[in-house]
């Protein structure tokens, strides 16, 4: 992270409590929590504080060190690249379980890597329980702390324990960050472009779709900008969702549009457009963020189709005409630097603020035979919103307050970004706003 704090890692075998215990110490609900195992696979990150002291926090997927399969191959290599930057490991344990060969090796792994680790038996609601934690010495590791990290029970000591040597810091006012989440149907590429955005392996990345479950946050800084990347998990029909964490993962990505300033949509060139991608498009567009459609995988398209395809984006997805259609090949790195100012483009358009005096000399040229426009001002950003004062109460005619939309676009930019446009009737002109 551009703070460069010290990060913790939290690592364990799947279904121990990492993700609850990683909510717990960050105090959000970032990681999805459940009873199934292997719900978190991909490495996540967010800031904790305790005492004064702030540090980079990372939760990794459930590992199994002997797993050969393709995924927890992948969740072991990327736990491995958070241990590197480790300046402190917790190694999590299931108290309510006996000692399994998974923690065993995970336990010598973690010992041959000398970091400073600490042994956190989770789940040790009762008296009795506290009483099996003597059983996990065996593991070689000489710290340890039995919590509940669902209850908060335990969890002053252990910090204490864990933060100790992390200096006190003032906390600084951050610089804001352009927040962009990624969303898409499974296996459209997304964790692809999220690796060619970074430039690094970030993201687990296997033709399995459905790869990713929980939500994958990375920052970087790009001429002078810094922007925070959101990869969320591929949104299913409803009637697909059938596995908790699915479902869990559908829930989780609406919110991370609602947190985003600008949402990428990324579909995929070699099946064409889908209602799917009208149904997930249309998540960010119901949430008032500004958008960039994303046809990914362009080179395993005939050349010369561009123009063809585009135009049935633009027939599927008719709510999204102010969104700008970018092609690109994710897995080749072809078109994707383009991203980075458009990005920032529809970022800006999304937070421009336009004054009254600048609203009024534009409407004076537009005339409506069904009413009078006596001024408009803005009242909001992302989206921008207005407020159209006219002679008569009622909305305006579906094609006038298109044409309306359409010329503050062409006079303001706007690019990218929804338009909410509301009609009030006569008022005084002394509650008018005054012209600046």
């Amino acid at each position: 992270m551009p703070n460069e704090l010290p990060a913790i890692v939290i690592v364990g075998r799947p279904n121990v409590g990492k993700s609850t215990l990683f909510n717990r110490i960050t105090g959000q609900r970032r990681a999805i929590v459940g009873d199934e195992p292997g719900i978190t696979r991909d490495r996540l990150s967010g800031i904790g504080t305790h005492e004064g002291r702030r540090f980079e926090l990372i939760d990794t997927g459930g590992i199994v060190v002997s797993d050969a399969e393709y995924i927890p191959s992948q969740i072991l290599k990327q736990a491995k690249v958070a241990l590197e930057k480790a300046h402190h490991v917790i190694f999590v344990v299931d108290g309510r379980s006996e000692i399994s060969s998974a923690d065993l090796e995970l336990a010598s792994m973690l010992r041959k890597l000398g970091k400073p680790t600490t042994l956190c038996v989770n789940k040790a609601d009762t008296g009795a329980k506290e009483a099996l934690v003597h059983d996990f010495y065996s593991l070689g590791i000489k710290d340890i702390f039995p919590v509940s990290a669902e209850h908060g029970l335990g969890m002053d000591l252990f910090l204490d324990h864990v933060t100790d040597g992390i200096p006190e810091s003032i906390q600084e006012p951050e610089d804001h960050r352009i927040r962009v989440a990624i969303i898409g149907r499974p296996n459209a590429g997304k964790s692809t472009l999220l690796n060619a955005l970074l430039g690094e392996e970030r993201a687990i990345v296997s033709p399995v779709a459905g790869t990713t479950r929980d939500s994958v946050d990375e920052e970087v800084m790009r001429d002078g900008v810094h922007f925070t990347f959101i990869d969320t998990a591929g949104i299913r029909r409803k009637g697909k969702t059938k596995e908790m964490a699915e479902k869990l993962s559908v829930v989780m990505a609406r919110r991370n549009i609602r947190m985003a300033d600008v949402v990428i949509v990324v579909m995929d060139a070699s099946e064409g457009v889908l209602g799917l991608d009208a149904t997930i498009a249309g998540y960010a567009h119901e949430g008032g963020r500004s958008v960039i459609l994303c046809v990914n995988k362009w080179d395993l398209i005939t050349t010369g189709k561009r123009k063809e395809f585009e135009e049935d984006v633009r027939y599927n997805l008719k709510f999204l005409e102010y969104a700008p259609v970018v092609f690109l090949s994710a897995k080749m790195g072809s078109g994707v630097s383009r991203l980075f100012p458009l990005i920032k483009e529809c970022y800006e358009s999304a937070t421009k603020r336009v004054t009254t005096g600048e609203l009024n000399r534009f409407v004076a040229d537009l005339h409506f035979e069904e009413r009078k426009i006596l001024y408009i001002t803005q009242t909001g950003v992302r989206p921008p919103s207005f407020i159209m004062f006219t002679d008569k109460a009622g909305d305006l005619h579906f094609s006038n307050e298109r044409f309306l939309v359409n010329q503050l676009r062409k006079r303001f930019g706007f690019l990218g970004t929804p338009i909410e446009i509301k009609i009030r009737g006569r008022v005084r002109k002394k509650d008018r706003p005054a012209l600046k």
